[in-house]
């Protein structure tokens, strides 16, 4: 029997939890919770997310969920296990991509991950009046954490490099500790948390309505990916769905965002290159997609257009013409850009062999997106599981195999192409019907996956027996890829911190939540 079929014969020997959809949710006992992480270490299955909340029906007690998928049929699973104190079995050591998840849960919860090799505080600071948020909450006086950064040793003589919290640009902050030998830099070490906005706590006992704006800003600049996510989550909960007119308009924006996006980070490399009029170019057509998304839709970045059961705006047939112009501007703009780039071998030389992400770190950091498919993981939650619209059009998922900043240049340049087809595909099948279906008040616990452009985005919702919203946790990419981005500048010079950098472009924001 194989490990994957192992593990779903040990989850379906425990209880369902009731009213979770659309995929299962297994209260399972310590022995399980271990048995799975030793499987985890071995097998295929992708490690989705880990989070807590206080027992339902215990609120003294505690519960910590993970969510597993199997990378060969796509079965996703939820593994919850309650506690009777205060610690849980580590994931980190298996799957690492968790350390910063337990970290985080230890920070909001006081809830200790047993065998976990670092605990120190992540989104604590010691700069919040009360700690442990999500739980006790008790005050405390303010008084901000040192913080120990990993050493690195060597027999050669190698000097630190201190870079943020704040930078010159207009990015949020974080800070990144380099040891270097020289110009090769031999570790770097990330510290964020320093937009931490509690958007958890906060989503505690609204409304889905109400909440949907607070998802809608877990990351800005992937508000409908989220907004998305959310309302099926929260779709999924009260066991409704959106209407397909609201379906289909939501792809639209999905992928208006995923184009302009893409577009940023295409010019923002080269601009890191030292080749800024590819950045000049390509800002130029990603401002026409936020003009006509504006127009289209009645706000630049579509932020609050997705809500819980459909949206908040439709396409008029002005909106629709507007869509048309700038599918015709980008698509031939785009295209001298891209020969702009193969064209010009300074650019390449910085590019090819740069920042390399092996495929086996990025599968065992749960990373998705352009990093996974850039080294060869075919991994897109459009295709797998799979949600509608996306099921009734045939689209490419590009796949390259280096892994390098080079190869992310390409996934992002195919799917710009393809996302540019798909706008046009939906905007022109857009079935007629109703915007939105009223979500029915009562309890239940829904969960979704979503393509956003910078990969997975999993949200889990608790809704309580009044609809309201009691827990709420939206996973961000940026969770898995940060970690990534220490190991692939391993080796390189620091001044290619930059492309290897916004090659990723994780998000601060969606990572602190």
């Amino acid at each position: 029997m194989s490990e994957t079929n192992y593990l779903l014969r040990l989850l379906k020997d425990f209880p369902l939890a009731q009213d979770h959809n659309p995929w299962a949710r297994r209260v399972i006992d310590f022995e399980a919770w271990q048995n799975i992480i030793e499987l985890l270490a071995v097998s295929d299955w992708d490690f989705l997310g880990l989070w807590a909340e206080r027992q339902p029906m215990d609120g003294d007690k505690f519960q910590v969920h993970m969510s597993l998928r199997d990378a060969e049929n796509s079965t996703i699973v939820v593994a919850t296990l309650p506690l009777d104190g205060l610690s849980y079995p580590a994931i980190s050591g298996a799957r690492p991509g968790a350390a910063r998840l337990e970290r985080s849960i230890a920070d909001l919860y006081g809830l200790v991950a047993l065998g976990a090799e670092d605990m120190r505080p992540w989104l604590d600071h010691g700069r919040w009046p009360v700690n442990h948020p999500l739980a006790e909450a008790e005050p405390r006086d303010i008084i901000p954490y040192g913080y120990d950064f990993l050493t690195a040793e060597s027999d050669q003589a190698l000097h630190q490099i201190p870079v943020g919290p704040v930078h010159a640009g207009i990015i949020e902050p974080g800070h990144f500790r380099f040891h270097a030998n020289g110009e090769a830099v031999v570790r770097l070490e990330e510290r964020l948390g320093y937009v931490h906005k509690g958007i958890e706590r906060l989503m505690e006992g609204r409304t889905p309505f109400e909440a949907a704006k607070l998802a809608g800003r877990v990351s800005g600049d992937s508000t409908v990916a989220h907004a998305i996510a959310f309302a099926r989550a929260c779709e999924a909960a009260a066991g409704i769905e959106a209407p397909p007119r609201a379906v289909w308009l939501r792809a639209v924006m999905a992928e208006i965002e995923r184009v302009a996006n893409h577009l940023g980070d295409f010019g923002a490399v080269c601009n890191d290159a030292a080749y800024a009029i590819m950045l000049s170019h390509a800002m130029t057509l990603k401002e026409k997609i936020l003009r006509a998304a504006d127009a289209a839709f009645g706000h630049r970045l579509m932020m609050d257009c997705v809500i819980p059961g459909g949206v908040a705006r439709d396409l008029s047939k002005e909106g629709l013409a507007h869509l048309k112009a700038m599918l015709r501007e980008v698509r031939k703009g785009f295209e001298r850009l891209a020969q702009l780039y193969d064209d010009t071998p300074s650019l390449l030389d910085r590019t090819v062999g740069t920042g390399i992400t092996m495929a086996s770190l990025v599968h065992r950091f749960g990373a998705g997106g352009v990093i996974a498919r850039a080294a060869g993981r075919a991994i897109d939650a459009r295709k797998s599981p799979g949600y509608a619209p996306y099921g009734e059009l045939d689209f490419d998922v590009p796949i390259e195999i280096d892994g390098d900043v080079h190869c992310r240049l390409m996934i992002r340049e195919a799917e710009i192409r393809e996302s540019l087809a798909l706008i046009e595909r939906f905007a022109d099948g857009l079935p007629s019907g109703q915007l939105i279906r009223a979500l029915p008040i009562r309890a239940g616990e829904g969960m979704a996956l979503v393509e956003g452009f910078r990969g997975e985005i999993m949200t889990w919702v608790r809704l309580d027996d009044q609809g309201l919203v009691a827990r709420c946790f939206p996973r961000d990419p940026s969770w898995f890829q940060w970690p990534l981005l220490e190991a692939c500048i391993e080796g390189n010079i620091v001044a290619d911190f930059p492309l290897c950098n916004k090659s990723f472009n994780c998000s601060y924001s969606g990572a602190d939540l």
